[in-house]
């Protein structure tokens, strides 16, 4: 190859399931000139990274998975050099894909205590990333959430507890490992304890260099020890590691090759979190600059360049050959050792049997005993929830099994009440979707002591209730099916919630 063509296998651009024929002929234009090196496939450019927040209308494509297969195989076709094929993973393909496997998120998986479940998921991961002719989960995170109000982490994170968080994902690394799926770990050097999102600003961390080595950088330098292939930067201002500087992370020597290569040893790729983010795109207007300062900062692929030609111009004139061929041949590498591990001739799995599994290790007494729940249960009681279809599978087959509504519900003195609560969104924002006057209702059921609540959504929504009167409060985290069926289960004394809360809710 030239060193230009070399350049080119350093870039990863966005490619988008559900494109038009226009735009998928010029990202193949894009994969033939820029000779670049790989993509990393998103729903639709309504979902991508700083439209995540729901500003475009996102439209459903029942198909998209026969859609991916196809795209992966036509962007193969036109590529000089196999592209190495990535996608975001984190819960399944079903994160990115309709009518894929989805496995439960990192919370729920940070309430169980048997890694082996953890491992198997991202095993069968691999094997549904391998079935559609994906060869590199961007996956797990290792960033502990130590901020109940993180926009962007959250549910994503295993939990708090550095240990845990280490522990839980590197069962999730051996398990894409044992199906020859690399992996990348996020987002460096730890995104965690934020409030702002950095798809849509600059998050800044202030702590000290002794407190992050000593909590941040923890996870990430056990999973570099135990293997890791791949480590993704973050878009985060972390002045203590940046030289005192306010600087992006991916875009920051002192980080990247001081902290992340030099000091915790890292020989691996480093990748870019997407280079679209508003935390870095808005300030370099200049095309091409932006890439160039990623890729010299230390970053091997720069994932969602959306200036490739041009940063290909940029890293040729200002580079060395030197440093070009240390990215490369570290791209190479990983390229050679991974490229074949795709079958798309294999079957998706079966989410249902590991998820079913799962629920019965998550499912987390948070307050009250099984004693009081068994009490309650013989004295009758009256089911509300805040979302009626969605809780089917959790009431049927209990002795009646319809449900008022808690905004129209008139609670009698004395009555129980058995409270299915189904968050509408998973992150923070806006109270995860509850309106105030159902978090009014809510709250005055559950201040009436005769309240048992089933919460199947983030914990972190226990923040906004006032649970300390409630009888007994059980997070079930997931409204799958088969969670909803094992909280069902629960509730009528079959099986005990041996889970553990993963984080701290503040009461």
């Amino acid at each position: 190859m030239t060193l230009r063509e070399k350049v080119g296998q350093l870039f990863m651009p966005a490619a988008f399931i559900n494109d038009s024929e226009e735009e998928i002929q010029a990202l193949e234009k894009l994969i033939t000139e820029g000779n670049v090196g790989g993509i990393c496939f998103f729903h639709s450019r309504a979902s991508a990274a700083t439209n995540f927040e729901g500003k475009k209308k996102i439209v459903k494509n029942e198909q998209s998975f026969n859609t991916l297969k196809n795209l992966i195989q036509r962007y193969q076709k036109v590529a000089k050099t196999p592209l190495l094929i990535a996608i975001d993973a984190e819960w399944g393909l079903a994160m990115r894909i309709e009518n894929t496997p989805q496995y439960p998120y990192a919370i729920t998986l940070g309430a169980i205590q048997d890694d082996e479940l953890i491992f198997q998921v991202g095993k069968n991961i691999a094997k549904d990333c391998k079935a559609a002719g994906i060869h590199w989960n961007l996956s797990p995170v290792a960033d502990i959430n130590n901020n109940p109000n993180n926009p962007v982490i959250g549910y994503r994170s295993f939990g708090e507890d550095r240990n845990l968080v280490a522990q839980k994902a590197l069962a999730y690394v051996k398990g894409a490992q044992s199906e020859g799926v690399p992996v990348s770990i996020k987002h460096f050097p730890g995104h965690g304890d934020t409030a702002t999102d950095s798809h849509l600003g600059l998050p800044q961390i202030d702590k000290s260099k002794a407190e992050l080595i000593q909590n941040e950088l923890y996870p990430f330098q056990k999973l570099i020890d135990e293997g890791a292939e791949a480590v993704m930067v973050g878009h985060l201002s972390v002045p203590a590691l940046a030289g005192n500087k306010n600087v992006p992370s991916s875009i920051s020597k002192e980080i990247i090759k001081g902290v992340l290569r030099n000091e915790m040893g890292f020989e691996g790729v480093v990748i870019s979190d997407a280079l679209n983010m508003h935390a870095v795109s808005k300030n370099f207007p200049e095309k091409g600059e932006l890439e160039w300062l990623a890729f010299d900062a230390g970053n091997d692929i720069l994932c969602f360049a959306e200036n490739t030609m041009e940063g290909i111009e940029k890293i040729v004139k200002n580079a060395s050959e030197e440093q070009i061929e240390e990215s490369f041949q570290r791209v190479y590498k990983l390229k050679e050792k991974f490229i074949n591990h795709a079958d798309n001739k294999a079957f998706l799995t079966d989410a249902s049997p590991l998820n079913t599994a799962i629920a019965k290790k998550s499912i987390t007494l948070y307050q009250g005993n099984a004693s009081d729940i068994e009490q309650f249960r013989k004295e009758g009681f009256q089911i509300v929830c805040n979302s009626p279809e969605k809780a089917a599978s959790f009431l049927n087959g209990l002795s009646f099994n319809n449900c008022s509504n808690v905004i129209e519900f008139k609670a009698s003195k004395g009555t129980n009440h058995l409270l299915a609560l189904f968050p509408p969104q998973i992150k923070p924002s806006n109270n995860f979707g509850f309106t105030l006057e159902e978090l009014e209702k809510i709250n005055v059921l559950l201040a009436s002591e005769n309240t048992v609540l089933y919460l199947f959504g983030n914990p972190y929504v226990l923040n906004h209730l006032q649970v300390d009167k409630a009888k007994a409060v059980v997070i079930a985290y997931q409204d799958f099916k088969e969670f909803q069926e094992v909280a069902q289960q629960h509730f009528l004394g079959n099986l005990q919630a041996i889970g553990k809360l993963p984080v701290t809710i503040e009461k």
